[in-house]
């Protein structure tokens, strides 16, 4: 009888834990809703800008690429992910990172599914991209 009860308890407690654990990874592990994100690039010629993405917590997002600016739209399910771009703002961008501007924003539009790994979160389309989550 105490050892039933003695295993009945650790299987409680393993469960426990296991829900707890499989929870937080969950958490770290979803689509990267309300954090600001770095493409995985190098800086342009004449520039130390990378572009970075913003996802607010309903999906909008705000661009801030090598000269552009802009804004968008993320919706979601399970893996799947489609990207609306908004209207992006010219600052008088060189020809080079105007169409690099372009080329990324066509990037994510034509991204259909992403993952995450731990602060890396990728999108798969026609080009991958891939972005790390700022955690400072």
């Amino acid at each position: 009888m105490l050892l039933t009860r003695a295993l009945l308890r650790q299987v409680a407690v393993a469960l426990a834990v296991a829900s707890l654990a499989a929870s937080s990874a969950g958490a770290d592990e979803g689509f990267p809703f309300g954090f600001e994100m770095t493409l995985d690039a190098l800086p342009q010629a004449g520039s130390k800008r990378i572009p970075t993405l913003e996802i607010g917590d309903n999906g909008e997002a705000k661009l801030d690429l090598w000269c552009k600016t802009g804004t968008g739209q993320f919706s979601v399910a399970g893996n799947t992910v489609i990207f609306v771009p908004g209207q992006l703002q010219d600052r008088d961008c060189p020809p080079a990172r105007a169409q690099a501007d372009d080329d990324l924003v066509s990037a994510l539009s034509e991204a259909t599914t992403w993952r995450r790994r731990g602060d890396q979160v990728s999108f798969v389309g026609t080009k991958p991209l891939r972005f790390h989550i700022n955690t400072n």
